[in-house]
């Protein structure tokens, strides 16, 4: 069954050379990608687009044993997703660089599922991925901090393991390609790669598209993206931490191990107009700040323009700070309406030409939710490819999400115009030499636009 169409959104202007490109950052002799179950803009289909069906639950089959790296609270939040996915589900092994952490995951398994994790299967340590990997698993759910995914990642799909991978996938261009290449041998492995960017999972979300790919809107002319909202969390400092834990403990607010906001959070939104558009911007502009961050090096927030390679415009806008009016939307503006990319369509008088029917409630009222958290669906899918072996590899697309976020960042730290082809090809590798407790050589100092060094 086609319940899910998989990777692999082709851009189609300009995009040959940098396909060359990436397929030399590959590893030597990966076969080329198959566009298998890729979308195609509805201005070329001769026929209607549909939306995928995604099931509610995945099918039965023999038991998939998942080892979680990365205990911290999406990771748990992730177990607990694969756990409800459907029968025959095991967490078996858990890793984390810290101990506690590690332990209140696995609390919180025994609480809510009553699994037990064996000491034997319980790793700490910056090595702790290998240890999960190597356990017997058939299943790797990748949730550490940004900065350790590509490898973890190389490590998983070496190991010949079916890969959740939760975004980003890097924090610079390095990573990224590495991600890139990786992903290509999991292809020619037929290994599963789903990654975190849950928007594609959502089936309101996913409805829309089927509207837009289909001229409820005419075609798009510009596109506004928002994930303004309040500060996450931080972690102040605590006599004797050295300058790594305090920093991995505090990794939301240092741009090496999340890659700033922007990457870190607003790749979501980034990735839905990617989907949407069919293809990613050529070149960014933008300007950032830092007013009120408590730690760390970052900005907390950042405003992109980014064009397209026939001249269309998306605007991008990110923010951390508490107390301010918060928006997390995305607005597609077409010839003939405009859309949330989300639930509602209207044309510019206001009118509403279509709306996503939720799930009533006992009452007949709608409930305004879906009727599987996207969270939970993402790992259905994930489990339901392995399962029926419906082949799917998102690298390629969050990959590409990943490059047009780390643009944004670095025009508005740098404060010059940036390219997509200019992070491809960037030798830019964040945060220290070598991963180990001790001293860390990384100022909490923000960029200075003008003064940054290129990227």
């Amino acid at each position: 069954m086609n319940f899910y169409l998989t990777t692999s959104e082709k851009m189609k202007k300009n995009n040959s050379g940098r396909r060359k490109f990436i397929e030399k950052m590959a590893i030597a002799g990966a076969l080329a990608s198959p566009a298998i179950g890729s979308f195609l803009s509805s201005c070329t289909r001769k026929s209607a687009y549909r939306s995928p069906v995604f099931p509610d639950q995945a099918p039965d089959g023999n038991v998939l044993k998942a080892g979680l790296v990365g205990c911290g609270g999406r990771g748990t939040g992730a177990a607990r997703n694969f756990l409800n996915a459907g029968p025959n589900l095991e967490i078996t092994a858990l890793g984390d660089v810290f101990p506690h952490r590690l332990e209140q995951c696995r609390s919180n398994l025994k609480g809510r599922f009553d699994v037990e994790i064996p000491d034997a299967n319980c790793f700490t340590g910056f090595d702790s991925y290998k240890r999960v990997i190597d356990s017997g698993v058939d299943v790797v759910l990748l949730c550490e901090p940004p900065y350790f995914r590509a490898a973890s990642f190389e490590y998983a799909v070496q190991a010949r393991k079916h890969v959740f991978i939760e975004k980003p996938v890097g924090t610079d261009p390095v990573s990224v390609r590495s991600v890139m290449a990786t992903g290509r041998m999991a292809e020619s492995a037929g290994l599963v790669v789903v990654a975190g960017t849950h928007y594609r999972h959502m089936r309101d979300r996913v409805k829309a598209l089927e509207m837009v790919r289909n001229g409820i809107i005419g075609d798009i002319i510009s596109v506004n993206c928002y994930f303004n909202m309040s500060k996450l969390w931080h972690v102040n400092r605590q006599p004797g931490w050295c300058d790594m834990e305090s920093m991995v403990r505090d990794w939301v607010n240092w741009c090496w191990l999340s890659g700033d906001h922007i990457v870190e959070q607003h790749i979501h939104e980034l990735d839905t107009v990617a989907w949407f558009m069919g293809r990613h911007p050529v070149r960014a502009l933008g300007f950032g700040s830092r007013h009120r961050r408590l730690t760390g090096d970052q900005y907390d927030n950042f405003s992109v323009d980014y064009v397209y390679d026939d001249g269309r415009h998306m605007h991008s806008m990110c923010r951390q700070i508490d107390g301010c009016a918060n928006k997390v939307d995305t607005y597609f503006y077409g010839t003939g309406g405009y859309t949330n990319g989300m639930n509602r369509v209207w044309d510019y008088n206001g009118n509403v030409l279509w709306e996503y029917q939720y799930p009533l409630d006992e009452e007949g009222q709608s409930t305004g939710r879906l009727a599987v958290s996207p969270h939970d669906q993402e790992i259905i899918n994930f489990v339901t490819a392995i399962r029926t072996g419906n082949y799917v590899n998102d690298t390629e697309n969050v990959t590409g999400a990943n490059i047009v976020a780390i643009m944004g960042r670095e025009s508005a730290y740098t404060g010059r115009e940036v390219s997509y082809e200019e992070i491809v090809a960037s030798n830019t590798k964040l945060g220290p030499d070598e991963l180990k407790f001790g001293p860390v050589n990384i100022p909490a100092v923000p960029p200075i636009p003008g003064t940054a060094p290129s990227v």
